[in-house]
């Protein structure tokens, strides 16, 4: 019998300029249906961003449709697989942003940082004159960063300004170079950058993903795996399956050695949580969970568990 294809993974953002996105709304999730395509793309006045799943030929027929969008015909996609689906239904959401700042003003159309390509970043941030950051929110730094890697430590992404405007002395006449999973918290947060006054800013295109994708491990300065939005929690070199799983009461990864803790109860606690949530609560996570296993067990997919963006 043939082994069943690979499930295709494309993560995907553009900045664009629609004028109407909600126009786009409905043809986008009709031909995403159509395919048998799932996921979340969001759709802003600024552009669109998501991830989808599905058969190989089906992606292509999204993406096709995706590029004769304004400004998308240049769309680039970061592929992986994964052997079972990472989403269990289809969204398409209309957002302020389609990744939030809060920094109305910033326009990543308009200029953001100097692109470093995969092959190039370890030259980079290797000059003793580099100071690299890491964009991305704190538990996502937890599951892996660069060696050396400044970890802002926030909360979500609407909190870097504060954070850069906190250290803003720190960074000035430095070159700075920053990274985030896909590259698009970079494009906004160099443009932010640059829009504060620091010129000698540069980030890693295509992110993470394509720097994992592309640098062989022995080359690599990465240590550990990185958080993807998905059900498969993690990825490693050459977008491997990771080790993580997901706490299904707090949404939050959790690595092999917590799951070894007392604290930890797969779809109930972690030791993120389990301080945090009372009998009541655990209670109830624990019905879920027993649910999904049955499921699972029925060969159904379970709806009710998502992944946080915080």
């Amino acid at each position: 019998m043939t082994a069943p294809s690979p499930i295709r993974v494309a993560a995907l953002y553009r900045f664009a300029r629609f004028p109407d996105p909600a126009a786009l709304k409905a043809p986008l999730l009709s031909i995403c249906t159509q395919q048998g395509v799932k996921g979340t793309l969001l759709l802003a006045r600024e552009g669109i961003n998501g991830t989808i799943a599905g058969g190989a030929g089906a992606i292509d027929a999204v993406l096709a449709h995706i590029r004769t969008l304004p400004g998308c015909a240049e769309l680039e996609v970061k592929d992986s697989s994964a052997e079972t689906p990472p989403f269990h239904r289809m969204k398409v959401r209309l957002k302020r942003e389609i990744v939030t700042m809060g920094e109305p003003d910033i326009d990543p159309l308009g200029g953001t940082g100097h692109y470093v390509k995969p092959a190039d970043w370890n030259a980079l941030i290797e000059r003793p004159d580099t100071v690299v950051i890491d964009t991305r929110n704190d538990y996502e730094v937890r599951v892996g960063t660069f060696a050396g890697a400044i970890d802002p430590q926030t909360h979500s992404f609407s909190d870097f300004p504060g954070w850069f405007r906190a250290h803003r002395e720190e960074l000035a006449g430095k070159t700075i170079a920053m990274f985030c999973t896909g590259g698009i918290r970079c494009e906004k947060s160099t443009a932010f950058l640059k829009a504060e006054g620091i010129e000698d800013v540069h980030h890693l295109e295509g992110g993470i993903l394509k720097y994992l994708e592309q640098v062989p491990p022995e080359q690599s300065r990465w240590q550990g795996e990185c958080f993807v939005f998905d059900q498969r929690v993690a990825v490693g070199h050459g977008l491997a399956p990771g080790t993580h799983s997901l706490c299904h009461a707090c949404r939050m990864p959790v690595s092999p050695d917590e799951r070894l803790s007392p604290l930890y109860a797969e779809g109930i606690s972690c030791p993120a949580c389990h301080d945090a949530r009372d009998e009541t609560q655990r209670a109830g996570y624990a019905e879920r969970h027993r649910q999904v296993q049955l499921a699972e067990a029925r060969g159904a997919a379970h709806v009710g568990a998502t992944i946080s963006k915080r």
